[in-house]
């Protein structure tokens, strides 16, 4: 099974847990706030927006998986995924010390081409590969910002 599918397979079973939750919140906090009295109700609205946030951030993570997904996608049609070649563990996670021998080209990259959504995201996918999710993020956020404003014809700022 690839890491694409098991990552799929994952964000839906996570996805409709969630939604469980939402809809058992949501029945505990109608009954909460048909009691008519103050501190059942400020709990019943507050079990109403905490979903709502979940929501929002279900929403969002799922936006940035499609929107990374189709970033990488875009690189590898292209032939410019990293291809540094890097041990895995029997899990298929890649030995990271592999992963950080590779990561100064791709620093350089960024730094040389600071507008290019290629050299963000390609960055971003050498961080994963050493672990780093907080900056792979930031990276594949940077990547994905890049592109959109490549699309709409936003020029970078000086």
């Amino acid at each position: 099974m690839s890491a694409r599918v098991r990552a799929v397979i994952g964000v839906s079973i996570m996805s409709v847990l969630l939604a469980l939750y939402f809809v058992f919140a949501g029945i505990r906090a109608i009954g909460l706030l048909s009691s008519g009295e103050v501190l059942p109700i400020v709990m019943g609205v507050a079990m109403l927006i905490l979903p709502l946030i979940g929501v929002w951030a279900l929403l969002r993570e799922l936006q940035f998986g499609r929107e990374s997904t189709r970033l990488a996608d875009e690189l590898g049609t292209a032939g410019l995924m990293p291809e540094e070649p890097v041990s895995t563990r029997p899990s298929g996670r890649p030995v990271r010390e592999d992963a950080d021998a590779a990561f100064p080209k791709y620093r350089a990259e960024v730094e040389a081409a600071p507008e290019s959504w290629q050299a963000w995201m390609r960055l971003g996918i050498v961080y994963d590969a050493c672990g780093d999710r907080k900056r792979a993020r930031a990276a594949i956020r940077e990547a994905i910002g890049l592109k959109k404003n490549e699309i709409s014809g936003i020029t970078p700022k000086d």
